[in-house]
């Protein structure tokens, strides 16, 4: 009896557990379906704005879904096709053909994965937040300007500048053609239900924009009986390519390479970005860097292999994923899964999609990564980063996007550069002497302040520069106030004193001639004075001490010290009322106590 109470009471303790694992899975099913929605349309539309069959962007999502959701990394990042380097595959398979495209983009995840394993992943997080964000809109865009053309069922002209130019012909062809305006009402049905569907009250406000534009506009195209261009669906299996030796050989091509480059570097970048936004929207495990870079780069490797579009993890269905309260990667996983089955058996669905509606959900995520808003706020919270961001949008635009980003992480370290090189300069004048003192950080690149700082005081007799409150002077400022100070000198001035960074600042301490050598920074050092009497033994010559041996001024008088750098210790000897330091009682015990007392202001 008691043997079958205590199984009852097992089996009570474990049944919460089990409930609660039981939630999880359900929950996990339904958000793979939410994903699912959101990524097929998606899925499409990459594939129609890269210029190459629909089958490899579901291909892509695929491999996303049943290969990287099993891989560490995040657990509730969902990954496929990227609308962000769609622009980029598009220019590529226009120049090289859609074969080359297989080595590419397996070339990149090999990269990836040599990156993860190295632990790299980290590096991706130190880069500036103007550069990100202007990468961002720099990838947006261009993808704005490219579908627009799609959403009027014309072809785009190429690179963004190209776009731009031909947007008043493009206009003048819409006006003539009436199965363009026609073609231009889904897009812009399909742009503004994307826009407005945030507003839609719950329940129905939670099903995907894209799943409701995508439905609605195929719907409306099959009975209206508009002339628009639909997606043209291939087999899956038919899609597949295997890239062989010649292929291969085109890696050896540098604007190749460099491709190869430009797509690993974005495909991390854009993955890890996403993963840090994605850790903000939920409290569970946080992503492991190296490892979510490194199972990117064995989708892309996969994807590679295939012949399919690059993948990077996407922000739109990871958001959709953990706000349809996925809980693990089981979620992303079955995503993978609802989107092979519906590829293999359901392809002719895809065959009724206009094309516009699905350039009219790349035109909304475009404007998601352009954010025009974020250029004011950036401007408003720190000008200079507002330029970086500017800077790199724009040479994105006008180059490429790899060397949009080199261009703009080469601005904001230059403008690190400035900053952390600023320095301060205060002019006093005491009694015919005037005093220059700096503080900061004395770099190359404030070395024309430096010199107008120098040049103020070039007329007077009596000067005093101090840098001991300098934290950096590099080579070229230090040799600068060097040779100002010999020419000073050459040029009959009284007393010309500079004091180096690693000195003992004089803030009242009397000015005295000195002489500048080689390779010396030769300064007065303050002593205070002793206050034992066995610190000090009254001089041998006459002088006035007090009963301890101490002069009457309280204080050892300063003397002019040459010091080596980097030599050790010197010693010091008090003297007084023109008794020499050599006249002096000194011992070896007062020279350690000078000794403590210099390391004592070293520290």
């Amino acid at each position: 009896m008691s043997n079958a109470r205590h199984r009852s009471a097992r089996h009570a303790r474990r049944a919460p557990g089990q409930q609660a694992d039981s939630t999880s899975f359900s929950t996990d099913i339904v958000a793979s379906l939410v994903v699912f929605l959101v990524a097929l349309p998606l899925c499409i539309g990459v594939a129609a704005a890269s210029g190459v069959p629909v089958a490899l962007g579901i291909i892509s999502g695929i491999i996303g879904g049943l290969v990287v959701g099993f891989l560490p990394g995040s657990n509730l990042q969902v990954s496929g096709p990227a609308a962000g380097l769609a622009a980029l595959v598009l220019e590529f398979v226009g120049a090289h053909g859609l074969a080359l495209l297989g080595p590419v983009v397996l070339a990149s995840g090999l990269i990836q994965m040599a990156l993860g394993a190295l632990r790299m992943g980290r590096l991706f997080q130190s880069i500036s937040l103007a550069v990100v964000q202007g990468m961002l809109a720099g990838i947006g865009l261009p993808l704005i300007l490219s579908q627009t053309y799609a959403l009027t069922d014309s072809k785009q002209l190429g690179s963004a500048l190209k776009n731009i130019a031909g947007l008043p012909d493009l206009m003048t062809a819409v006006l003539a053609e009436p199965h363009k305006r026609a073609a231009l009402v889904f897009g812009a049905l399909s742009l503004a239900l994307c826009f407005l569907w945030k507003k839609v009250p719950a329940p129905l406000g939670k099903v995907p924009a894209p799943l409701i534009a995508v439905l609605l506009g195929s719907v409306i195209a099959s009975l209206s009986g508009f002339d628009v261009k639909r997606v043209e669906v291939g087999n899956l299996l038919g899609a597949v390519h295997f890239a062989g030796p010649s292929e291969f050989a085109g890696l050896a091509d540098p604007e190749v390479i460099t491709m190869v480059i430009t797509f690993a570097v974005i495909a991390s970048a854009e993955s890890l970005f996403s993963a840090a936004a994605v850790d903000k929207m939920h409290d569970g495990p946080r992503t492991q860097y190296n490892a979510e870079l490194f199972s990117q780069g064995v989708g892309n490797t996969l994807c590679g292999l295939l012949g399919s579009l690059p993948m990077t993890a996407v922000i739109a269905r990871s958001a959709a994923n953990v706000q349809a309260g996925a809980r693990t990667k089981v979620s992303r996983i079955l995503h993978g899964g609802w989107l092979l089955g519906f590829g293999l058996l359901l392809p002719g669905l895809l065959g009724l999609i206009p094309v516009a509606v699905l350039a009219g959900i790349l035109v909304h995520a475009g404007w998601k990564l352009f954010d025009p808003p974020a250029f004011p706020k950036m401007w408003r919270t720190d000008r200079g980063e507002g330029i970086v961001m500017i800077i790199t949008t724009l040479a994105i635009m006008v180059a490429n996007l790899l060397e949009g980003v080199v261009a703009g992480l080469a601005v904001a370290i230059v403008l690190v550069a400035l900053r952390m090189s600023r320095i301060t300069v205060h002019k006093t004048s005491d009694r015919g002497t005037v005093r220059l003192e700096m503080h900061g950080n004395a770099t190359f690149l404030r070395l024309p302040r430096l010199i107008e700082a120098l040049e103020s005081v070039a007329n007077e007799r009596r000067v005093q520069v101090d840098l001991t409150r300098v934290h950096h002077l590099d080579l070229a400022c230090r040799s600068q106030v060097e040779e100002w100070a010999e020419q000073r000198r050459k040029a009959g001035a009284e007393e010309v004193q500079v004091l180096l960074p690693g000195a003992e600042p004089l803030a009242d301490a009397p000015v005295r001639p000195s002489e500048q050598v080689a390779d010396t920074a030769e300064f007065e050092v303050p002593i205070p004075g002793p206050r034992r009497p066995q610190d000090v033994r009254p001089p041998a010559g006459p002088g006035r001490y007090d009963h301890a041996g101490v002069p009457e001024h309280g204080y050892a008088t300063q003397v002019p010290v040459h010091v080596q750098q980097h030599a050790a210790p010197p010693h010091y000897y008090p003297y007084s009322h023109g008794i020499a330091p050599e006249a002096a009682n000194w011992t070896p015990e007062d020279d350690r106590a000078a000794q403590a007392y210099w390391e004592g202001t070293q520290r």
